[in-house]
């Protein structure tokens, strides 16, 4: 994936170009003076909203936590005996 890098000017007179690069997986920087730097990502309407599914799925792992029903994990060998017992 190739990083591409331009001013905020060129990003004003170009934006469809790189729109069109970010729907494409390409990763854009733009920056603005030199202080200021952004990316470019697209998102969904899945990525800003949560479904009253989403949200209920939440509420059950919240739920399953307080009563116990959760693997605490606290350092890497703990991670590793994990997987190995999967």
């Amino acid at each position: 994936m190739a990083i591409i890098e331009t001013t905020s000017r060129q990003f004003r007179e170009r934006q469809k170009d790189f729109f069109d690069m970010a729907d494409k997986g390409e990763k854009v920087v733009i920056r603005r003076g030199r202080k200021q730097t952004y990316v470019l990502t697209p998102v969904s309407e899945d990525d800003l909203y949560f479904s009253p599914e989403m949200i209920q799925r939440i509420k059950d792992a919240q739920q399953e936590i307080k009563e116990g029903n959760c693997t605490v994990i606290k350092n890497k060998e703990e991670l590793d005996a994990f997987f190995e017992n999967l």
